[in-house]
């Protein structure tokens, strides 16, 4: 996963990086491997402290993902300063590449992972990648369970969303109205 991410932040690198005064081109390589690296270990960060509604929020398409986020704003603030600790930006110009790349690159990260025509990023394994271990993915995937369950995925009324809903939504309106439906496409 790390790998695609960092081809996301790239895409997204041109403006805020590379085309960026206050970024010495000698840096621009090494300044989007920290983004890369700040966001996965900021999503593994929200994981490991328990943030699964946050995180489902983020993957179901229920937060917006712009500065109001507390996703955004935690990788945000995470970058920023490693943009100045390690590369010597000033305040402000690490906080205008945290908060020009971050919103962009996540914003692409969850439209990819909800796109049944897109195999780039898959939700499950972007939650066990930042998880680590399967307490955790499975309590983030119980999250975005309950979420499928206000959305009305329980197709056959037994109180949990699985692969027989899978099935019944499938037959009905194919695997995309079943995505549709549980990420609002």
């Amino acid at each position: 996963m790390f790998e695609q991410l960092t081809q996301l932040v790239q895409q997204y690198g041109g403006d805020a990086v590379v085309n960026n005064a206050a970024v010495p081109n000698e840096h621009n390589e090494a300044v989007i491997q920290e983004t890369s690296s700040s966001i996965f270990s900021g999503l593994q960060k929200i994981a490991s402290e328990g943030g699964a509604e946050q995180l489902a929020g983020l993957f179901n398409g229920t937060s917006k993902l712009d500065s109001s986020n507390p996703v955004v704003q935690q990788i945000t603030q995470q970058l920023s300063g490693s943009l100045g600790e390690k590369f010597g930006l000033s305040s402000a110009d690490s906080a205008g590449v945290a908060s020009s790349m971050i919103p962009q690159v996540l914003s692409s990260l969850v439209n990819k992972a909800k796109d049944p025509n897109d195999s780039s990023f898959n939700i499950s394994d972007i939650i066990s990648s930042i998880s680590g271990n399967s307490g955790q993915a499975s309590g983030i995937m119980e999250t975005i369970n309950k979420y499928g369950m206000q959305f009305g995925l329980d197709q056959n009324n037994d109180g949990k969303v699985d692969v027989s809903d899978a099935m019944a939504l499938t037959k009905s309106g194919g695997l995309g109205g079943l995505l549709g439906k549980l990420f609002g496409k």
